[in-house]
């Protein structure tokens, strides 16, 4: 049986998330897709996180309104100023079935800056 896991983020879709053949708009999942990546990037130093790369987004199946959408992420490697982040979505179907489908996919790479913008170690280096 696999471990529960807890969501960096969800979410209810709402009407204004749609597009225009009513489903969710891609760009609605990928804004929440980078802010749980981002959450987890957090959970390795307290410093500013910026968005250098989205590898192989993969949406998988659509997202309707009143779906409840759960934002999964888990760090896949830290560098120097990286991190780099996977985040898997599902889709739990309200309206329908109830079924959790797997919605999207990503790998997201996250470098630590300073309040200037120049890239600064995940962790404190005299640490």
């Amino acid at each position: 049986m696999a471990e529960p896991r807890d969501p960096a983020i969800r979410v209810m879709m709402l009407p204004r998330d749609t597009n225009g053949l009513g489903t969710i708009f891609g760009g609605i999942i990928l804004s929440y897709l980078d802010l749980a990546g981002e959450i987890e990037a957090r959970r390795h130093g307290p410093r500013r996180f910026v968005t250098v790369a989205m590898r192989e987004v993969i949406f998988s199946a659509p997202v309707y309104v009143g779906d409840v959408v759960s934002f999964y992420a888990r760090t896949v490697r830290v560098g120097r100023t990286s991190v780099t982040v996977q985040v898997e979505v599902e889709a739990e179907r309200r309206h329908m079935t109830g079924e959790i489908v797997g919605v999207t996919k990503a790998e997201v790479v996250y470098v630590a800056v300073d309040e200037t913008g120049k890239s600064i170690p995940v962790k404190d280096e005299d640490a």
